[in-house]
């Protein structure tokens, strides 16, 4: 960007920054923050692990908005400071770190505005990412592999923590399934955007005669329902079954009958963990998995009927190809909802999902 552009971007962003002080409430976020902080000092606090951790999830997510918009304020004011000192000096080392401080805040504004627009009911849960493979035998279940590494890449460099519920590893290769527990603030918000069937086309590592492969694997992403969510489940209508945790690593596997079979029978809903050596830590895991998948299922009932009465032809579902990966005969990455496409199709694989993301979580704004 040469001055004139720079100028343009800071007075745009100024305007910006301040529209989110307009909407964000400070003085209000503020005041909640400490009176949150009060009940932590508050005897026995721990008393209730499942209370005491609400607490601490919403003093963190409001932390969050705060700290990022001061952030980004005094960066703004900073960079008014710099850009003034370039226009008195002149001098192009000092042109080219503004530049460059520039184009980050530019970055940074954006993705605050994207934080703000996760306003969803359970968009700062923690997100249940589950993968399954389609037909095709190796090749899809090595393509289900292929994106799990990319997810857990993702959460990496979001500094989520990413726990394994659940993992049915490949005949030959690859994972027949896989289910993460992916834990941050707004996961769920940002992942909802990967929910559908990702399609890859390769040179198949596995065929000797080198043919072309298309692969699909289906990624379903859920809110982990937290315990003050009332989701009826009744005894009588759950399958119990236990049986000897599989899966790569941990000394407990193969030993114990840890590992729990959830069968919702109404609904044929099936959810299974093998994350702990305990049985009853595993089971409660499950139940909470079984929950977010019935509130899932309500949920899109009711969007259903709503379409209905507005008489919209929309498919409801998690069967719709959302996103093709093609490794031959050329590179790239694109997104049928939005057209976002990515030529580098390794750093996509490495984990840089937001511009997909992001360029869905903004389309879906009314």
């Amino acid at each position: 960007m040469d001055m004139t552009e720079i100028r343009q971007e800071l007075d745009q962003m100024e305007k910006r920054i301040a529209d989110f002080r307009g909407s964000l409430d400070l003085d209000t976020k503020k005041q909640r923050i400490e009176e949150l902080e009060l009940d932590m000092t508050a005897p026995g606090f721990w008393d209730d692990q499942a209370s005491a951790q609400k607490v601490i999830n919403e003093v963190n997510g409001l932390k969050s908005y705060v700290g990022a918009f001061e952030e980004i304020a005094q960066q703004l004011e900073d960079l008014e400071v710099s850009h003034e000192l370039v226009k008195e000096e002149n001098d192009e080392e000092l042109f080219e770190e503004l530049d460059k401080e520039t184009q980050a805040l530019m970055k940074a504004v954006s993705e605050f505005e994207l934080q703000m627009l996760l306003s969803d009911p359970y968009d700062a849960n923690n997100a249940i990412l589950e993968l399954h493979p389609g037909a095709g035998g190796t090749e899809s279940q090595d393509w289900a592999s292929m994106l799990l590494r990319m997810y857990q890449r993702w959460a990496e460099q979001k500094n989520f923590q990413v726990e394994t519920l659940d993992y049915l590893a490949g005949d030959e290769a690859g994972v027949k399934s896989v289910t993460l527990l992916i834990k941050g603030h707004n996961a769920y918000g940002y992942l909802k955007a990967e929910k559908g069937v990702h399609r890859l086309v390769r040179i198949s590592p596995f065929d000797s005669s080198g043919r072309r492969h298309t692969s699909f694997v289906s990624c379903d992403v859920l809110p982990e329902i937290t315990d003050d969510v009332d989701v009826d489940i009744k005894n009588e209508d759950i399958k119990i079954d236990t049986y000897r945790a599989s899966g790569a690593g941990g000394q407990h596997v193969n030993k114990t009958d840890s590992a729990v079979r959830l069968t919702h029978i109404p609904t044929n809903i099936i959810v299974t963990c093998q994350s702990e050596r305990s049985q009853i830590k595993n089971r409660e895991t499950a139940m909470k998995m079984l929950k977010a998948k019935l509130y899932q299922v309500e949920l899109e009932k009711q969007q259903q009927e709503l379409a209905d009465i507005r008489g919209e032809q929309k498919e409801i579902g998690w069967g719709s190809q959302i996103r093709s990966y093609v490794f031959h005969p050329y590179t790239m990455v694109k997104d049928h909802r939005t057209n976002v496409e990515a030529g580098n199709a390794q750093g996509v694989m490495d984990g840089d999902l937001e511009p997909f993301i992001d360029a869905y979580l903004r389309s879906q704004i009314n």
